[in-house]
C-alpha cells in the first residue's frame, strides 16, 4: 500500500480549517500531519514536519504570499496550495509566480479540494475550471483563435492557434472538437508548445500568452 499523502492546514478561521481537515481526513490515501494559523505556522509545519502538501489561505497573518515564497525556497519538496476566498488574478499570478502549485477558491466542492491534493502532490498544476478562464484572460486580452497574430513566432501557427484556445480555458478535448484533431494530437502540440516557450505546464503557458497578447495591444 502506497504512503498516505502527508498534508499541512493553514488558515486563521478554525471554524473553516476543521472543515477542510475533516473533508481530507475522510480520505483513505491523505493524513493531516500538522494545522496552524499564521505565515509564520506554515513556514514552521514546512520545517517540522515536511508535508507533500501545504493549504494556505492567501489572507492569513502574516500573508499567504510571503509564506508561499519563503517555503519554496527553503522548502522545495513541499508543494503549496493556496486555498481562499481572494479572486484578484494578480493576486493568482503573484502567488503562482512565487511558488505555489495550486490555487483553489473557498466554497469549492470537498472532491474538488481532495482532486486538487492529489493532482499537486504528483507534481502538476491545478486551479479551479470555474476561475482557471478569469486566471488566464481578462475580457479585454481575449484574441481570436482563428486568426492568429504571430505573438510567438517560435510557434507554428496551428501551434499558436492551440495556444490561444488554451488561453480560453479550452481542455484538450474541447480543442479537438473545435479544430476537428483527436485528443491525443492535441495532447502532442500542447506538449511542443510547452518545450518551445520554456514553460512547466499549461497554465504557465496561458499566463504567458496573456502578457503578450496584452503587449501587443
Amino acid at each position: 500500500m502506497p504512503p498516505k499523502i502527508r498534508i499541512g492546514v493553514v488558515d486563521d478561521h478554525s471554524l473553516y480549517r476543521d472543515g477542510v481537515v475533516f473533508a481530507l481526513e475522510s480520505e483513505p490515501d491523505i493524513e493531516v500531519v500538522a494545522q496552524g494559523e499564521t505565515a509564520a505556522d506554515a513556514i514552521q509545519i514546512a520545517h517540522d514536519h515536511a508535508p507533500d502538501v501545504l493549504l494556505l489561505d492567501m489572507n492569513m497573518p502574516g500573508s499567504g504570499i510571503k509564506a508561499v515564497s519563503k517555503i519554496a525556497l527553503k522548502y522545495p519538496s513541499t508543494k503549496t496550495l493556496m486555498l481562499t476566498v481572494v479572486d484578484d488574478e494578480d493576486e493568482v499570478r503573484s502567488a503562482l509566480r512565487k511558488g505555489a502549485r495550486g490555487y483553489l477558491l473557498k466554497g469549492t466542492s470537498s472532491s474538488e479540494l481532495v482532486n486538487a491534493v492529489r493532482l499537486v502532490n504528483k507534481g502538476q498544476n491545478y486551479v479551479s475550471p470555474s476561475f482557471a478562464a478569469k486566471l488566464i484572460v481578462s475580457r479585454r486580452e481575449e484574441a481570436n483563435p482563428s486568426d492568429p497574430s504571430r505573438r510567438f513566432p517560435e510557434l507554428s501557427l496551428r501551434e499558436e492557434q492551440i495556444l490561444m484556445l488554451i488561453l480560453r480555458g479550452r481542455s484538450n478535448r474541447q480543442i479537438g472538437d473545435e479544430l476537428r484533431l483527436s485528443e491525443k494530437t492535441v495532447k502532442g502540440y500542447v506538449t511542443a508548445i510547452m518545450e518551445k516557450l520554456h514553460v512547466r505546464n499549461r497554465v504557465e503557458a496561458a499566463m504567458l500568452a496573456a502578457e503578450r497578447v496584452s503587449e501587443k495591444r
